[in-house]
């Protein structure tokens, strides 16, 4: 069953389209992703499902009801924001228990259900302090604590790693997601970090333009992208993409340099040609390239190299460090590449 579902919907400022024709189902227990550059609409889709912001057409269910006319409260979800917005006047406990006090809970039950969520997040040492005593990772869980408290049907969150540094971030992703599996409830994600996607989300929606390019899971999405968007926006680094020429089984560019094709195409295509970093090896044949770039990252080296005109990054995992100058032969796996028509982005299948 879906917990919740999207039909057809729109939203419009005036004459100013921001989405269209959104339509999702979105299971129950699942962690679904919104990404999508910025201004694409997934914040916005956000807050309509929160009932923040109103639609301009279409429906929204959530449990099987459906919800368009329905305040943010009667919805029976919880959202957390990217700014934590907790009541810096109020105690860790009290900012965590405020919307049960609002809803005349018990008090034997608004102290138990704060107990619980404290020792799910690790804040039983932190219930007495007030905002400005705790750290941004602090804040956060926090702010998870007062959604969980609520017990609702889903899970709504905003970027809401985005103001914490980057070690943090990926230590609050594992919290995240653990959680997740925990609690077991619908959960959507926003976030403009598709490494963060790609980690977290049992399906990611890929936005650009207020519209859907793709629905699904996050190796689907990578392995088998609907077209060049996708392709280029999910996978780091960015894959390479080039404008090639299909002539006797191969890909020419502009400037005459031939590249494999994974199969047969018709004579004279004009397509963009994508390979990730992963999927191109050094080796003692293939095409000639100068290396202008080597960034060590541990084990692995990301390279920039120059084929003809174009730049094209490499994952070098192992072996010696690479020297800037140094001529190499890239090894391309063909049946990596993939193909897209140049005029649509669509891809060739």
């Amino acid at each position: 069953m879906s917990e919740i579902e999207l039909r057809n919907v729109g939203k419009s400022y005036g004459n100013v389209p921001v989405l269209s024709d959104i339509s999702l189902e979105m299971g129950d227990g699942e962690f679904v992703v919104l990404v999508g550059p910025s201004g694409c609409g997934k914040s916005t889709l956000l807050r309509m499902i929160a009932g923040l912001e109103d639609i301009s057409a279409g429906e929204i269910r959530i449990g099987g009801k459906v919800v368009n006319d329905m305040r943010a409260k009667e919805r029976d979800i919880a959202m957390v924001f990217q700014s934590y917005a907790l009541y810096p006047h109020m105690k860790v406990a009290e900012n965590m228990s405020f919307s049960l006090k609002l809803a005349g809970a018990p008090k034997p039950e608004i102290r138990a259900r704060v107990e619980n969520a404290a020792q799910i997040l690790g804040l039983e040492k932190l219930l007495d302090r007030y905002p400005r005593e705790l750290s941004g990772g602090q804040r956060q869980r926090v702010a998870m604590g007062r959604a969980i408290v609520r017990d609702p049907r889903a899970f709504l969150f905003d970027e809401p790693l985005s103001n914490l540094d980057a070690k943090l971030r990926v230590k609050m992703r594992s919290e995240i997601k653990k959680l997740h599996q925990r609690l077991g409830k619908t959960t959507v994600y926003v976030t403009h970090d598709q490494t963060e996607a790609m980690t977290m989300a049992d399906k990611i929606v890929v936005l650009n333009g207020g519209k859907i390019e793709q629905f699904g899971p996050p190796l689907e999405l990578y392995n088998d992208p609907a077209n060049v968007f996708v392709a280029g926006f999910i996978g780091t680094p960015e894959i390479n993409l080039l404008h090639v020429e299909t002539h006797g089984g191969h890909g020419i560019t502009s400037d005459g340099i031939s590249l494999p094709l994974p199969k047969a195409m018709p004579q004279g295509s004009q397509i963009t040609y994508g390979i990730r970093p992963q999927h191109i090896r050094l080796g003692n044949q293939g095409v000639d390239a100068v290396v202008t770039l080597v960034e060590p990252t541990g084990e692995d080296q990301e390279i920039v190299v120059k084929v003809g005109a174009q730049d094209i990054h490499i994952i070098v995992q192992g072996g010696p460090l690479v020297s800037v100058g140094a001529r190499v032969k890239l090894e391309i796996d063909a049946n990596k590449v993939l193909l897209f028509d140049r005029a649509s982005g669509a891809r060739v299948r």
